[in-house]
């Protein structure tokens, strides 16, 4: 483990003793996963403030995408050690459907667009769920280009408005905490820019915000504060500027 690795650690062990009194809005504390008897998130522990965007990055492999699922409570990876909390709810006990309805929405990189319905279908599906989500209107005001095109069979939208539509589904159940998971690939920069504009939006309502993207440079300007996993484990926290800023560190950690 490098020094700065072995400096985040050492941040992140001291954080692991904060009582629930002072608990961030969102935490994880030294969280172990696997898949199989393979070992790739390795205790990992952050801290996200309500309505703050971190960007969650790392070269491929690094356990980014792992960490995400783990946080969703899905079956893969599966979580043996450590402690995810929202809002002092332990989310470590629940299932991926608990979860959910606790408020913590993942986006995965396939979006997982349902086929053979429209736009509106899609959205409407995932309002079946309780809670208080957005409602149609709202969603469409966010997503003018939704709007034109709610009649339109789900799976013919381009792959900038299929992202678009990942995202209003997740708006339209009870949200707290947004986990997206790539939402940049493939896009255009001008759909990248619409992406951006809504989590900007979004911000102010408290939603809080974690992406994992590729393209490091494009996330970090997006975000408040930065989290570098580097085989499963913290390489670095602080704030999205210091990475910016830290040419050494772009270099180690994300090649760029």
């Amino acid at each position: 483990m490098s020094a700065i690795a072995k400096e985040a650690q050492t941040i992140a062990n001291s954080q692991a003793v904060a009582t629930e009194k002072t608990r961030p809005f969102f935490s994880i504390r030294n969280m172990h996963a696997y898949y199989g008897e393979s070992y790739i998130v390795q205790g990992v522990s952050l801290d996200v403030r309500k309505g703050e965007i971190l960007a969650l990055l790392g070269r491929n492999g690094a356990g980014k995408t792992s960490t995400l699922r783990a946080i969703a409570r899905t079956d893969n990876p599966q979580l043996r050690q450590g402690e995810i909390w929202l809002e002092d709810q332990p989310i470590h006990q629940m299932k991926s459907y608990q979860a959910a309805r606790a408020g913590i929405q993942l986006v995965p990189e396939d979006r997982r667009i349902i086929s053979g319905l429209t736009v509106e279908e899609n959205i409407m599906l995932a309002k079946v769920a309780p809670g208080n989500g957005w409602g149609l209107d709202q969603i469409y005001q966010s997503f003018p280009r939704l709007a034109e095109r709610r009649k339109q069979e789900s799976v013919t939208l381009s792959g900038g408005e299929q992202q678009m539509l990942a995202i209003a589904r997740a708006l339209a159940r009870d949200l707290k905490l947004l986990l997206l998971d790539e939402p940049y690939e493939g896009l255009a920069p001008v759909i990248v820019q619409e992406i951006e504009r809504i989590l900007h939006s979004i911000k102010p309502l408290g939603i809080t915000t974690i992406i994992v993207e590729q393209n490091a440079v494009a996330a970090l300007k997006l975000a408040d504060r930065a989290v570098i996993l580097d085989t499963g484990e913290v390489a670095f926290a602080g704030t999205a500027k210091e990475v910016l800023d830290n040419t050494e560190l772009r270099r180690e950690y994300l090649a760029i």
